[in-house]
């Protein structure tokens, strides 16, 4: 137990940290009691309100609930597609690409389809996630049969696919049918049997994508920790030469980590489309897919710190708009994202410091 404590310790002491660090920076700027009206306004509109309960009912938790868990799906989504390459030695910078064509294909899917209502979502779903995990494979076969580093490729295939789908096909073969002299942004809007429903009905924009994150993150959980195939993983992850030494195809291992991550990631833009956007939009102007890596990060690639992390940077994003009325850009809390991330790649000196505290201790 203690182990566990501190191996998280360095994430939780780095984001308190950029916590505090921001309200520092606001109280220097604006006073202290503005600060701490900010912050309040900040996670009043992440977590609820309950000052106004009498006066708004159970909305006053709903609808910031709402707000925060949208956007904590797509961070968990896409913060697992780089952590599940992470276990086998791999970085994954192309999650974005893979969410732009999975958004895409779920749009499609979710447009043009004639599907029962319940299986419609799921297959679109599905043919999501096999366009993401297909993509991401094609950096996996390039530094399987050719070498060429996955950093390289998956940045490079990032541009691909955006230049691909918002560049021509979504302006272009897949826009939206015009109707008169309307002018329509986008893919057609999907069929309502494609729709995510959303758990509180109209009352909040907390959607059943949520409940698929945390499923996925369980099952990876899983997988990675309790099943053979995950051993072989971690085993190629830490140690290559051991592992291929042992018998573990490394090449397979490679091909198969990278398709599941582009699932992630392509899944995460299935819901994007199909759980709020409801088409896909002329772009998709939120680095999701590069915030993942900050995700995976600061949960140290454990799919359950992914999770986390996600919960409560989804939240504080819910809560940034808040931040305005006090003179705040609305992008704050990734300002704190960025600074818990650069305190995170210090994890060294944070673990010699606990070291040297529980040594004393």
């Amino acid at each position: 137990m203690k182990n566990r404590l501190l191996a998280i310790a360095p994430s939780v002491l780095a984001v308190a940290l950029a916590m505090l660090l921001g309200f520092v920076v606001v109280a220097l700027t604006k006073g202290v009691s503005e600060a701490a009206g900010a912050f309040a306004s900040m996670f009043a509109g992440a977590f609820g309100e309950p000052s106004r309960v009498d006066e708004l009912g159970v909305f006053a938790f709903l609808r910031p609930w709402g707000e925060s868990a949208t956007k904590a799906t797509l961070l968990t989504l896409t913060g697992l597609s780089v952590a599940v390459a992470f276990r086998v030695g791999l970085f994954n910078i192309g999650a974005q690409g893979q969410l732009v064509v999975g958004a895409l294909v779920a749009a499609l899917a979710g447009a043009h389809l004639a599907l029962p209502a319940g299986l419609h979502a799921v297959v679109a779903l599905g043919l999501a996630a096999v366009a993401g995990g297909a993509w991401a494979s094609l950096a996996a076969w390039l530094k399987v049969r050719r070498g060429v580093h996955e950093v390289i490729s998956t940045i490079m295939l990032n541009w691909v696919a955006l230049r691909l789908v918002e560049g021509w096909l979504v302006p272009g073969p897949a826009r939206a049918q015009v109707e008169g002299n309307n002018s329509i942004n986008g893919t057609d809007q999907v069929l309502p049997g494609a729709e995510l429903p959303n758990l509180f009905g109209e009352s909040s924009r907390l959607n059943a994508g949520f409940l698929l994150a945390v499923g996925v993150a369980l099952a990876l959980l899983f997988f990675l920790q309790r099943s053979v195939r995950g051993f072989e993983w971690k085993v190629a992850g830490l140690n290559p030469h051991a592992a291929k030494a042992a018998g573990v195809p490394l090449e397979r291992t490679v091909v198969q980590a990278m398709a599941v991550a582009g699932a992630c990631a392509g899944l995460a833009g299935a819901v994007l489309v199909l759980g709020t956007e409801h088409r896909y939009p002329g772009t998709i102007s939120a680095p999701w897919g590069f915030d993942g890596i900050a995700m995976a990060l600061l949960g140290q690639g454990h799919p359950l710190g992914v999770l986390a992390s996600a919960v409560w940077f989804g939240a504080l994003r819910a809560g940034g708009t808040r931040l305005q009325l006090a003179g705040i850009h609305k992008s704050f809390p990734e300002l704190i994202q960025g600074v818990a991330l650069v305190l995170v790649a210090a994890r060294a000196a944070w673990e010699r410091l606990l070291a040297r505290a529980v040594r004393r201790a």
